[in-house]
């Protein structure tokens, strides 16, 4: 029985061309229910094998596919039927009735689901506990050859004994020849013409005991031909780097087959299809598309999750899916208006063009002098997209875009899925414009060739931006860290020499200690502390208490005579409040008590102050007697004075040194942090492009040559120097030669 695949034009008229897919490559059928895992959804009874049971389930299948955002379904049952015969087939149920079945509200099951390739996953005897592979096929193969090719490729007449799946006679590599000779084999007309179908061999669960990399022999890795193999299906809580970081070996082999890893659900309840997915840009629903998704992985396959940092997988934040809206693109430009470049012509009707446009879009094909720069700069002038900074290529640019694209007034609509329509043309589309002179002259430029690199890989590109960003802020931290040390320097500085000063004052004055200068100081730093406590107690504790004191003499209670407050008050608030005024007086006179004994102590305070003073003048007039009988000038009476003031000043400075040096030595921890982890983000970045590097020498075979410097671009270290205003190192940096800095 051939398959003749329904046509449809809502995905291309959705998105124009090759697109990006929620794919789920690995989904279990009722066809398994003999193994016990594989169970009928609730809602639904009967044998498995039943016509009526399958249509059912066939329908919830679909809608939960529909449901959970697949598009791409691998229907991958270990059997590919239920029955003993080939029409109890579930997963060719289910392609039949994506194929011309019509969902509950009225929708057509393949406008909801892109493609569906029929499947199985068999087990063969290499290695410890058998090794599972999964073959899909284009639909194309009809029911017939899709039965004939599980029997041709396993060998097996019943999949299961009991509940046990049968393994395989044939090894895995002679099951792979026997897939290729029947693939070959089947015509599909005259002359030995290439089959209409076509198929793909991926590795599931390739870390597990029953994968192709897991706890097997070591002749399935050095022998297995793994050149049949697509694609590696990832374990549920693992990213790539999970599985390479374990096996040295893989990746070189990798790159040696263009293999990928994918995410899938293994799901064998309807519920779980798409619990793992992978994103995969296909152009058809064919299984050579399939194929080139893995090949071309680094821009056709996206793993679709992340790691938490708890170490769980989490879908990623934005997925390709262009009609979810979050990634802007434009799908279509229409022009109307006879009298412009594009909107019609003397000699043909139309009124208009159309142009329709991919999201991934990365070339117009035209002849010469077909519009094809007239068209772009044209969109860059209409949705007022920065233009060049060079004054000719700018001037081109305009002429293009405003005396031809906008000439003779045309109607520009955009069409930007999943954006507001009311806003601007370049917030709707943010694209970025780049006419062919400025590409020349951006091949020139290191940062803008480093930009191009960055985006060149898209495994690679999330990577780059965001170390790109950390170093951004680690060079934003660092200036102000230097910043941070300058100050920090100067405050030290002065600092030193003021702690200096004291010493050497408080040395004068131990010289002057014979003439009694110690005991003046003495006398000095008592008057000092007897007079900052008498001036707190008069400015800040006295106030208080008499302020205290007046606000209790205020506090009136009301009385029960005043209006018709006694009305209001029963006899139990009327004794609590003889309670309240009774204690009030005792605030009262608590209080008054309380002002006159701070009076009274601040008194006895002021006149110890007094005191003190009075000792102090003392004091200070002998000293001064002994230093004018031993030949001291009045001049050198008032150095002892301002050495007397510096030599108290001794702790201050000595505890600013202090703090001073350990911030200092702190920031300058903080510092070579900062730049030791920029320095290892920098190797992480140019290993990074060393991997672009190495994929546009493999991809362009040597067409484009690409050479990493690291220390090519000086522009990023002149600026942050010239940005310290330090006039030493900015003096030295200008007397550098350009040739000797680094």
């Amino acid at each position: 029985m051939m398959f003749e695949r329904q046509h449809t034009d809502k995905w291309r008229n959705e998105v124009p061309g090759a697109r990006w897919f929620k794919a789920d490559l690995q989904v279990h059928t009722i066809d398994d229910h003999a193994g016990g895992n594989a169970k009928l959804p609730s809602g639904i009874s009967g044998h498995p094998a039943d016509a009526a049971t399958q249509a059912r389930y066939a329908r919830l299948f679909l809608q939960a596919a529909a449901r959970r955002g697949v598009q791409v379904l691998g229907l991958t049952p270990h059997a590919p039927r239920a029955g003993a015969g080939p029409d109890t087939s579930a997963v060719w149920r289910i392609v039949e009735e994506w194929n011309t079945g019509t969902d509950d509200d009225g929708v057509l099951f393949r406008d909801k689901i892109y493609a569906v390739f029929p499947g199985f996953e068999p087990s063969f005897p290499d290695g410890k506990a058998g090794l599972h592979l999964m073959f899909l096929f284009d639909p194309e193969i009809g029911i017939d050859m899709y039965m004939a090719a599980y029997h041709r490729i396993t060998g097996i007449a019943s999949p299961w004994t009991t509940h046990k799946l049968q393994v395989s006679d044939r090894h895995a590599s002679d099951a792979l020849s026997e897939a290729r000779k029947f693939w070959t084999q089947s015509s599909g007309g005259a002359h030995n013409s290439p089959p209409k179908w076509n198929y793909l061999v991926l590795a599931p669960h390739v870390s597990s005991a029953k994968g192709l990399i897991g706890a097997h022999k070591s002749q399935v890795r050095e022998r297995f031909p793994y050149s049949e193999i697509a694609g590696f299906e990832l374990g549920d809580n693992k990213l790539p780097n999970d599985v390479l970081s374990r096996h040295s070996w893989l990746e070189s082999l990798m790159d040696k087959h263009r293999h990928a890893f994918f995410h899938a659900s293994d799901a064998c309840d309807i519920d779980n299809t798409g619990m793992r997915h992978t994103w995969i840009k296909l152009a058809t629903a064919r299984i050579e598309a399939l194929r080139q998704a893995f090949l071309a992985s680094d821009t056709r396959m996206r793993i679709g999750f992340r790691k938490t940092p708890a170490g769980a997988l989490c879908p990623i934040e934005t997925p390709p899916d262009p009609v979810s809206g979050k990634v802007p693109w434009l799908k279509e430009v229409s022009i109307t208006g006879r009298a412009s470049f594009f909107g019609g012509a003397a000699n043909r009707q139309e009124a208009g063009a159309i142009f329709r446009l991919n999201p991934d879009l990365t070339c117009i094909i035209g002849g010469s002098m077909t519009g094809k720069s007239t068209f772009l700069d044209g969109l860059r002038i209409h949705i007022g997209a920065p233009l060049p900074s060079d004054d000719l290529v700018r001037k081109q640019v305009e002429s293009r875009g405003r005396n031809r694209f906008l000439g003779g007034s045309p109607a520009i609509a955009l069409t930007c899925p999943g954006q507001d329509r009311t806003a601007p043309s370049h917030e709707q589309w943010p694209a970025l414009f780049f006419a062919q002179n400025e590409l020349q002259q951006l091949s020139q430029d290191a940062a803008a060739t480093e930009d191009i690199l960055a985006r060149l890989v898209s495994s690679e590109t999330a990577g780059i931006e965001a170390r790109a960003e950390k170093l951004r802020d680690l060079d934003a931290e660092l200036a102000l860290l230097v910043r941070q040390l300058e100050k920090m320097d100067d405050t030290l500085a002065d600092a030193e020499q003021a702690y200096e000063r004291t010493i050497n004052a408080k040395r004068t004055l131990d010289t002057f200690s014979e003439a009694g200068v110690a005991r003046l100081h003495r006398a000095s730093r008592r008057r000092q502390l007897w007079k900052s406590t008498a001036d707190s107690a008069c400015s800040e504790l006295g106030p208080a208490v008499q302020r205290a004191a007046d606000a209790a003499h205020d506090a009136k209670l009301p009385s029960r005579n005043d209006g018709d407050s006694a009305d209001e008050t029963d006899d139990a608030v009327a004794h609590s409040e003889a309670d309240l005024n009774e204690r009030r007086d005792r605030i009262v006179a608590g209080l008054d008590a309380m002002a006159r004994a701070v009076n009274a102590w601040i008194a006895d305070v002021t006149k110890a102050a007094d005191a003190a003073a009075t000792r102090e003048a003392a004091i200070r007039a002998e000293v001064e007697r002994a230093l004018a009988e031993r030949g001291y000038d009045a001049g050198t009476l008032q150095e002892l004075q301002t050495l007397n003031r510096n030599a108290a000043l001794l702790p201050h400075y000595e505890a600013l040194v202090a703090d001073t040096r350990s911030s200092l030595a702190k920031t300058e921890e903080r510092f070579e942090r900062a730049l030791a982890e920029r320095q290892d983000i920098v190797e992480e970045q140019r290993l990074a492009f060393d991997r672009v590097i190495d994929s546009v020498r493999r991809d362009f075979k040597g067409r484009i040559a690409v050479r990493r410097g690291d220390e090519a671009d000086v522009t990023p270290l002149d600026r942050f120097l010239r940005g310290l205003t330090q006039r030493g190192v900015t003096r030295w940096w200008n007397e550098v030669e350009s040739n000797a800095r680094p």
